[in-house]
C-alpha cells in the first residue's frame, strides 16, 4: 500500500522519474471522505458518495492522483501515528473494492503550537503552504502548472493556486460554508465550483480534452 509521507523525512530515489505530467491533487477530509472534524476512530472515516467511482474514471484516463492533507491531530495529541495508518489503510482498501487507487499519499502532521513536541515547527508542508505539493512533484514526475488542486477549504485553494495548478472547491465538507462565508473575502477564487469530487473529476477531464 502506499505509505503515508512525511516530506520531511521522505528521501527520494535517484530512479529515473517519469515524464512530467499533470495530476490531481485532492484534500482528504471533505474532500474524499466525510467531515467528521478529527478522525480519532476507525468509525469515523466514511467514504463520501460517489468518490471512489469519481478517482476510478480519473485512474482510467491513466491521471495520477494524489491524497494532501493536513493532519494537525497528531500534533495536537488527538490520536496516534497508528491510527492515521489504520485510517489510510482502510480508505485504499475502500477504494480498491470500487476498482480506485491513488498514487501518492502526502500528510502535514505538524502544528506551530503541537502538544507533541517532534510535530511541534512551523513548517512548509501545511496547507496552505506548498510543500506537500512540491515534494509530490518532485517523487513522481508532475508539472504542477498543469496539474488541478480538489478541496473543500481556501487553504486547499490557495495552496494550489501558489503552484500554478488549477484550484476547484467542492461543496461537500466545510465547502458550503467557505463559499459563502470566506470565500467573498478572498482575492484568489477557484476556477470553479463543484458539487462533489465527481463533479470536479468531470471538469477536470473536460479541461484536458480541451
Amino acid at each position: 500500500r502506499i505509505p503515508c509521507v512525511h516530506p520531511e523525512r521522505y528521501k527520494t530515489t535517484d530512479r529515473e522519474k517519469m515524464t512530467q505530467q499533470p495530476a490531481v491533487f485532492l484534500d482528504r477530509d471533505g474532500t474524499i471522505n466525510e467531515q467528521m472534524g478529527y478522525i480519532n476512530h476507525i468509525s469515523r472515516f466514511i467514504l463520501l458518495p460517489g468518490a471512489a467511482q469519481a478517482i476510478r474514471i480519473l485512474n482510467e484516463q491513466h491521471i495520477p492522483v494524489v491524497v494532501v492533507t493536513n493532519q494537525s491531530g497528531l500534533a495536537r495529541g488527538y490520536f496516534p501515528s497508528s491510527l492515521l495508518d489504520e485510517v489510510h489503510a482502510r480508505m485504499e482498501r475502500e477504494l480498491a473494492a470500487e476498482g480506485a487507487h491513488i498514487d501518492g499519499l502526502y500528510i502535514c502532521p505538524h502544528h506551530p503550537e503541537a502538544k507533541e513536541e517532534q510535530f511541534r515547527k512551523d513548517c512548509n508542508c501545511r496547507k496552505p503552504k506548498t510543500g506537500l505539493l512540491e515534494q509530490a512533484a518532485a517523487d513522481l514526475g508532475l508539472d504542477l502548472g498543469r496539474s488541478f488542486m480538489v478541496g473543500d477549504r481556501w487553504s486547499d485553494l490557495k495552496c494550489g493556486d501558489r503552484v500554478g495548478a488549477t484550484s476547484i472547491l467542492v461543496l461537500t465538507g466545510y465547502g458550503r460554508g467557505d463559499l459563502e462565508y470566506i470565500g467573498p473575502q478572498q482575492e484568489m477564487q477557484p476556477a470553479t465550483v463543484a458539487e462533489d469530487l465527481p463533479a470536479a473529476a468531470g471538469w477536470i477531464l473536460e479541461q484536458l480534452k480541451g
